[in-house]
Formats: structure tokens, C-alpha cells, sequence
């Protein structure tokens, strides 16, 4: 049983550990590993909803999309696009003028997110900010959550 729960434990990745110095118990261990899953439940299930979303919009469906286009009622032109390429992550944005925000914390949703950022650029054009930001994963084994980076830049943008 120890074997096997050491063996649970050593599959959550360590950011997901609480740090202690001081050993955890084989409960304290399988608490941990519950509720690493449970969070990953959480985010297959926000994945879900995204991917029914982008399929519904695909297919044309305009009450599901006008729910996609009313979240940024506060900016005339809002964009957010999020495209994870194997172990790289291109990040879009598209964004009104009189929306505050900067590149840094672009920057800082990406990189707490589980990447690094590679390149960056932005540029104005007429009443547009155009942002295109260019990043790979940092831990190739746990990969980037690319629903986190895309849910969090909305808030900001929108």
C-alpha cells in the first residue's frame, strides 16, 4: 500500500505539492492526490464547455454566440486567441484603445500559466492594439493550460 501511494503521489506535479518541510503521512499524501484531481476534473469540464462553445459558434448557432461576443460589451473591439502548437503557445490579442492594460501583464498571465515567453509584439493601428505573443512551455512533462491562459486574458481584455 505504501509503494503504491508513493507512487500515486509522485505523479502530481510538484507545484501542485503544499510545501512543507517536513514529510507528509501516506493520508496526507492521498488528500493531496484527490484534490489534484478534482482540479483536473474541474478544468476537463471547462474544457468541455469551451469546445461546445467554439463548435456551436463553427456551426452557426447565434444564441451561443451572441453569448461569446456580449462578455466584452466593454470594448467596442475585443479578441482573444489562444493556440497551443504542441510544446509552443501563440497568444492574440486584439483590443480597443480605451482599454488599460499593458504588454507586462499580458506577459505575467502567460508566464504563471506554465510558460515562457519567447517573443512579443504589438502594434496600433487605427483604433486597434494588435498583440501577438510567442511562448513555449517551461516543463514539457506538465505541459501549459492554455484554458487558464485564454479564461484569465478575457477578464483582462474584456
Amino acid at each position: 500500500m505504501k509503494y503504491l501511494s508513493s507512487k500515486l503521489f509522485s505523479l502530481i506535479p510538484p507545484h501542485h505539492h503544499q510545501s512543507t518541510k517536513e514529510m507528509l503521512t501516506q493520508q496526507d499524501q492521498i488528500d493531496q492526490a484527490i484534490s489534484y484531481i478534482e482540479k483536473l476534473k474541474e478544468r476537463v469540464e471547462v474544457l468541455k464547455k469551451r469546445k461546445d462553445e467554439v463548435v456551436a459558434q463553427g456551426r452557426g448557432d447565434h444564441s451561443k454566440k451572441f453569448m461569446l461576443t456580449t462578455t466584452c460589451t466593454t470594448t467596442k473591439i475585443a479578441m482573444v486567441d489562444v493556440k497551443e502548437l504542441g510544446s509552443t503557445l501563440e497568444v492574440i490579442l486584439v483590443s480597443g484603445l480605451e482599454k488599460k492594460f499593458t504588454m507586462q501583464e499580458v506577459i505575467n498571465i502567460i508566464e504563471e500559466e506554465g510558460a515562457q515567453v519567447v517573443s512579443a509584439s504589438y502594434s496600433t493601428i487605427v483604433d486597434k492594439v494588435y498583440y501577438t505573443i510567442h511562448a513555449q512551455v517551461k516543463i514539457t512533462r506538465l505541459g501549459v493550460d492554455a484554458s487558464g491562459i485564454y479564461l484569465r486574458l478575457q477578464k483582462l481584455v474584456c
